[in-house]
């Protein structure tokens, strides 16, 4: 089968691979984003993707736009029989999916109609789910509302974080895409119930923003779901403060003041070596690390110490914007 890639990150080069691996693809060419700046220091880069097809010798494009009449007639002449898309990065007009015999084939990382969108894997964490998945699917010219190929249940670790939850996925679902292109021709595809539908939009860094009234396990859900960016932050004596911890019994709320006064969410409470902050439903959240903005990240001890903490303090003392 000739096949055309289309995808741009980390999560799409095990598929790639896999692909490249078998006797019964050719890949043609793979499409990626064009070169961005990427990393701490902002360098030009070239997408993991196109390493990976450059490392295998496979012709790379790179269109600023793929609506561009340069990218139509380039797919026109590679005429491929599929396209495999995965995290791409631009949206497909509806022009260009007739183009392949079979289609556009998408690896989506939930299990559709559920969290629909750009960051499935962030949200389903962060939302508390303790199951997801992935799903291979035509694309049509909705938001991940084509008609499903196959599906594949995963299990979410208690602590896990969104980019060690992704790595799984890009592993497992590149078996699934291969058995899903081989399957093209006799594979029944089932149309999404929209009225299911769950959404998982883009990040913001907004969201990243610890509202100290939910309770210390939303907390920490959204605290792995929006790892490594926007992360988990709050203020502290006017400073962003990001922070890292998990949930432990609210049997430490009781002894959160002497005086028996409950301390109000966002309230540190340092005991010996660990330092905790109060949360909603009288839950508590220990503290692993904190990193003040322009300082580096340092244990929790270390910050406790560092800042004297006053029985006072809290976090969220101010809004920052």
């Amino acid at each position: 089968m000739r096949v055309v890639f289309c995808g741009t990150p980390q999560f799409g080069v095990p598929t790639l691979q896999h692909l490249l691996a078998q006797r019964d693809f050719e890949v043609q060419a793979v499409i990626t984003q064009p070169d961005r700046p990427r990393g701490r220091g902002q360098q030009i880069s070239p997408s993991p993707v196109k390493e990976t097809a450059l490392a295998a010798g496979v012709p790379v494009h790179q269109p600023e736009k793929i609506r561009s009449p340069e990218a139509q007639e380039l797919l026109q002449r590679l005429a491929p029989e599929c396209i495999v898309i995965i995290a791409y990065g631009q949206i497909i007009p509806a022009r260009l999916l007739p183009i392949p015999k079979y289609g556009w084939i998408n690896l989506h990382a939930s299990l559709l109609p559920k969290y629909r969108g750009a960051a499935p894997i962030h949200w389903a964490i962060a939302n508390g789910e303790s199951r997801s998945g992935l799903t291979t699917m035509r694309i049509d010219a909705g938001m991940d509302t084509g008609e499903l190929l196959l599906q594949k249940d995963m299990e979410i670790g208690r602590s896990e974080t969104a980019p060690e939850l992704a790595s799984r996925m890009a592993e497992a679902g590149a078996p699934l895409m291969i058995e899903t292109l081989r399957g093209l021709g006799h594979l029944t595809a089932r149309a999404q119930d929209n009225g299911k539908a769950s959404y998982a939009p883009m990040l913001k860094k907004e969201d990243g923003r610890i509202d100290w009234s939910r309770p210390a396990q939303e907390i920490f859900n959204r605290m792995r779901g929006f790892a490594p960016w926007p992360g988990a932050y709050t203020s502290f004596r006017g400073s962003t403060c990001h922070i890292w911890g998990e949930p432990v019994s609210n049997t430490l709320v009781a002894a959160a003041d002497s005086l028996g006064k409950q301390k109000p969410p966002g309230a540190l409470l340092s005991e010996g070596n660990d330092l905790y902050v109060i949360c909603g439903n009288t839950t508590v959240l220990r503290l692993a690390a904190v990193k003040v903005e322009g300082r580096k990240k340092v244990s929790a001890a270390e910050f406790a110490h560092g800042a004297r903490l006053t029985k006072t303090e809290r976090f969220g003392d101010a809004e920052l914007h």
